[in-house]
């Protein structure tokens, strides 16, 4: 099933269940402007209630996955108003407005794909830059193309990290690591992001879907109850201290372990046989 119209990407959902967005802009770099943003939120919404996703992943057309902003169009009237949604008209000129479209735009996007509780799959097939790399950050695991760059690098414009991307690489990869990659603008091959623990994993690019695809597969055949409560549990463990991230663990099993996926889990292990999860 293909849904059509929306601005800079397209979005597809196959019979298993894995919604695939692919950035469709390749002849920019699939840059994302304001109009694209607004229909990846709403997209993401639609996807949050609709049965039929079970996984997520995110590509890009071409040699590039998405390199940031459309900072030439940045201030174009007309990409305000191409979204799927209603046009805004308020534009990004002036202080007050530049904090306006960060709040409830830009940062929203990532908001709202942090609090998706599907599983997230970031096929990283280029350059994942700026809003491209939060984006991907963002995602539950990240798949890389051996020749692939990732980064901020808005420092070489003289921009912050200004969407949250900041934050999620302190998280994954402390604060000093941080520093030497936002505070110097560096772009970092697939190894040096392996070794730094911002990938899951290294792919040459021929199979860089279909790696994606099969890890897709795999949770889409999972209990999705119990898949997306553990999800939101270990995102927020991260800020908990032991007693609450246990207490908190203890409540959402008091749902997983009374779903009947969990009957249907413990019985295809006694049978010695693959689950049929719900």
């Amino acid at each position: 099933m293909s849904k059509a119209g929306y601005s800079g990407f397209r979005l597809d959902i196959d019979d298993d269940g894995i919604a695939l967005i692919r950035f469709d802009r390749p002849d920019r770099l699939n840059v994302l402007d304001i109009s694209a943003k607004r229909d990846l939120i709403e997209a993401l919404t639609q996807l949050q209630y609709d049965d039929a996703c079970r996984v997520l992943i995110f590509t890009g057309e071409g040699r590039t996955y998405c390199a940031g902003d459309d900072v030439k169009g940045a201030f174009a009237e007309e990409q305000w108003e191409a979204a799927r949604s209603q046009p805004v008209r308020k534009g990004r000129k002036g202080p007050i407005a530049t904090y306006s479209s960060l709040r409830t735009i830009s940062q929203q996007l990532n908001r709202t794909l942090m609090t998706f509780d599907k599983i997230t799959i970031a096929a990283i097939n280029g350059a994942a830059v700026q809003s491209g790399f939060s984006l991907a950050l963002c995602c539950d695991f990240r798949l890389v193309a051996e020749s692939a760059k990732m980064g901020s690098g808005t420092m070489r414009m003289g921009f912050l990290p200004d969407e949250g991307g900041h934050h999620l690489l302190v998280r994954l990869i402390g604060i000093a690591r941080t520093k030497d990659l936002l505070l110097r603008g560096r772009l970092v091959g697939a190894d040096e992001a392996a070794a730094l623990g911002l990938v899951h994993e290294i792919v040459s690019p021929g199979a860089l879907l279909d790696r994606a695809r099969a890890l897709a597969l795999e949770f889409a055949h999972g209990p999705q109850v119990a898949l997306r409560l553990l999800k939101n549990a270990i995102d927020s463990a991260v800020d908990l201290g032991f007693e609450q991230a246990a207490m908190d663990i203890a409540a959402r099993a008091a749902i997983s372990d009374h779903h009947p996926d969990a009957e249907e889990g413990w019985r295809a292990f006694r049978e010695k046989r693959r689950p049929a999860f719900e």
